[in-house]
């Protein structure tokens, strides 16, 4: 009975050499790496320039341009208000939403700057920052058929409350 257990021992034992040596040589598949989105790039325009009270108007013509920035100035009653998003964003409504959401201010490769939701730069739903000289901020929508329906917009600062 001795021999019998020995033997199954043994037996024992070279299958799980066996099984071992299986394990060490067989190779394991590499993990498929995961594609990162690209980093995104440092727009020339900070968020907390951007953040505040806002007069906006809209135009379509490049010829009424002069007209609806001091159409924008005159709806500092009723501001537009950009505010500071959570993650250092900014708080913007997107088009054809009544949901605040937080967009990023971001460059590109091309050097253009813009605001929109994380990820591609420039993206469906970002707006190119066409102009920005600290008092008036021009926007225009990245995809025409946005941009057909809004215009671009003007945002003209608002003078701090007294």
């Amino acid at each position: 009975m001795g021999i019998a257990i020995g033997g199954r021992l043994a037996l024992a034992l070279a299958l799980s050499a066996g099984t071992l040596a299986a394990c060490t040589t067989s190779q394991t598949p590499e993990p498929t790496p995961v594609a990162l989105p690209p980093p995104e790039l440092p727009s020339k325009v900070k968020p907390s320039e951007i953040v505040g009270r806002w007069g906006y108007a809209a135009y379509h013509k490049p010829e009424d341009r002069a007209r609806t920035e001091a159409n924008a100035r005159g709806q500092c009653k009723q501001p537009f208000v950009i505010g500071q998003g959570p993650t250092g964003g900014v708080m913007m409504y997107p088009a054809d939403s009544a949901q605040l959401e937080e967009m990023r201010v971001k460059g590109s490769q091309s050097g253009r700057d813009y605001i929109g939701p994380a990820g591609q730069t420039p993206g469906p739903k970002d707006r190119e920052i066409v102009a920005f000289d600290g008092r008036v901020l021009v926007l225009k929508f990245v995809d025409p058929e946005i941009d057909g329906r809004y215009g671009t917009g003007i945002f003209v600062r608002c003078a701090p409350r007294a």
